[in-house]
């Protein structure tokens, strides 16, 4: 039995779920967001190369950069009342971005794997170093074997350079996400399932998406088949589902996220909130350009696609972050994610 595609994965995980279900009214209610975000430009593909710690299009460095940052983009949060790990004042994924563009500033080439796949851990600590000086980013040696893995496959069989990854998939977004999976076993992020094996695909999906806002969905960014790759099942998107009521956990499932106990990565609880994040958003996108085409035919659908509207989600957990923290987040520590 093979294993499913992120698609098929959060269909069949639906499907069977024992812990939360789907509410389509709350997805509806999304809708109305995503339609208003598509006509102020809060949806834009432009957004991405427009952010100040993102690489332009034209930087000759932009997709080792991006490979390298969705390498380390993973586990950013701490327990309970402990120091966030800050750069720059930014936490997580954006700390993340501040440091590799320190790194860069200071003249260390950070973004070339012969230089990150025999990084040591202190080398790669200090690259990190918090603004405090004291907070260390977590999983710091998981963070130096995934540079290794990456880095020796990237220069043994790729030159060295992530582009040429992309230019071996004649522009299929299906193809490059089956490359790096099979290629690079730290993005393999899959599961089993209620006898099958699923996939999330979440820090794969997320590079190629990178990619293709990066360069706006042209030359190295055009993908023939985008609409394959979906939403980044992380553990903060699926709060902004469960605020509109486009999911809803049970009894069992809340209690449980209300103790703060730590979640095994591919338990049955787990791959219910990631699979049906993915699920709804696959759903939502659907219900956006049905929506788009039949009541607004003045605004294009084409950059319409799971990658955008989980940049939008995204952004709406940070933007809403105090406002949301009544909906527990699942906790897991996992390279994944």
């Amino acid at each position: 039995m093979g294993t499913l595609s992120p698609a098929e994965s959060g269909e069949f995980i639906v499907k069977n779920a024992k812990f939360l279900k789907i509410n389509e009214q709350g997805i509806k209610t999304l809708v109305k967001e995503v339609i208003t975000g598509v006509r102020t430009k809060l949806i834009d593909v432009d957004n991405f190369s427009q952010h100040e710690y993102h690489p332009k299009s034209t930087d000759i460095f932009a997709t080792n950069w991006i490979f390298l940052v969705d390498t380390l983009n993973f586990c950013f949060w701490t327990p309970g009342n402990a120091t966030k790990w800050k750069v720059e004042g930014q936490t997580g994924y954006f700390a993340l971005c501040a440091a590799v563009n320190r790194a860069l500033k200071d003249g260390i080439n950070i973004t070339n794997p012969t230089f990150y796949s025999k990084i040591t851990l202190p080398e790669l600590e200090q690259i990190l170093r918090s603004d405090d000086g004291q907070t260390k980013v977590p999983l710091l040696q998981e963070r130096v074997q995934c540079l290794h893995e990456v880095g020796k496959t990237l220069l043994q069989k790729y030159d060295g350079k992530f582009e040429n990854c992309i230019k071996a998939c004649s522009n299929s977004a299906g193809e490059l996400l089956k490359l790096i999976v099979d290629e690079f076993p730290c993005f393999r992020d899959e599961a089993e399932y209620n006898g099958q094996q699923v996939s999330i695909y979440k820090r794969a999906q997320i590079l190629i998406g990178d990619v293709w806002a990066c360069y706006r969905g042209k030359d190295l960014g055009y993908f023939s088949d985008i609409d394959r790759i979906t939403m980044f099942a992380d553990y903060r998107v699926p709060q902004v589902l469960v605020h509109f009521k486009a999911i809803q956990y049970n009894d069992q499932l809340m209690t449980l996220l209300k103790t703060d106990k730590l979640l095994t990565n591919g338990c049955p609880e787990e791959v219910e909130i990631r699979g049906a994040s993915i699920y709804v958003v696959e759903r939502l996108k659907e219900m956006v350009i049905a929506e788009l085409k039949a009541n607004h035919p003045d605004i294009s659908v084409k950059h319409v696609n799971a990658v955008l509207l989980d940049h939008f989600l995204w952004d709406y957990r940070r933007k809403h972050a105090t406002e949301l923290e009544y909906i527990p987040f699942h906790k897991t520590v996992s390279v994944y994610y």
